[in-house]
């Protein structure tokens, strides 16, 4: 007897927890944001599609490494306004102990920024005013090039140029 009250017992119950077609159907996930964002936190994993080139992974939930060469998408501004693009970025005593200075190149779309040099550790800003007519389309491609960087060791195989918190246009 047991060995037939168990299978219907065990038949009872999955009826009862499976949802029935008078339900609703779940919601689904929440959409992602289809479009770039103006500002990257490096810290927001959402920001991962929009760091094209360039970028090693966040490191203590704050910022992220970068290679010699390393690019972002961006969404621009309102079209025919210019607007400010700002990479907030930190050089480590070690970074500049062993280089001595850095040169930061920026291009947005292909049209060239002023550099900056920078001589002494710690947090910095590189801030330039971009003008309107490179920041044309849906995105804009930002690319930056530094003129030195530490080579890989034994101690870390990745190429490690500046330590960036964020980057945008406002």
């Amino acid at each position: 007897m047991a060995r037939i009250l168990l299978p219907l017992l065990l038949a009872a119950l999955l009826a009862a927890c499976s949802p029935s077609s008078s339900e609703a159907p779940a919601a689904p996930p929440p959409e992602q944001p289809s479009s770039a964002g103006s500002v990257l936190e490096m810290a927001d994993p959402q920001v991962v599609p929009q760091l094209v080139k360039g970028f090693h992974g966040v490191e203590q939930g704050r910022w992220r490494w970068t290679e010699k060469q390393f690019s972002v998408t961006l969404k621009p501004p309102a079209p025919g306004k210019p607007a400010t693009l700002q990479l907030k970025l930190s050089l480590p005593d070690v970074l500049i102990k062993r280089l001595q200075s850095i040169t930061l190149r920026a291009t947005v779309n292909g049209v060239a920024l002023p550099s900056e040099t920078y001589t002494e550790p710690g947090a910095h800003a590189y801030t330039q005013s971009v003008p309107a007519n490179a920041l044309t389309g849906e995105s804009v491609r930002v690319d930056f090039s530094l003129d030195k960087a530490l080579a890989p060791s034994d101690s870390d195989r990745r190429e490690l140029g500046v330590v960036v918190a964020s980057v945008g246009l406002e």
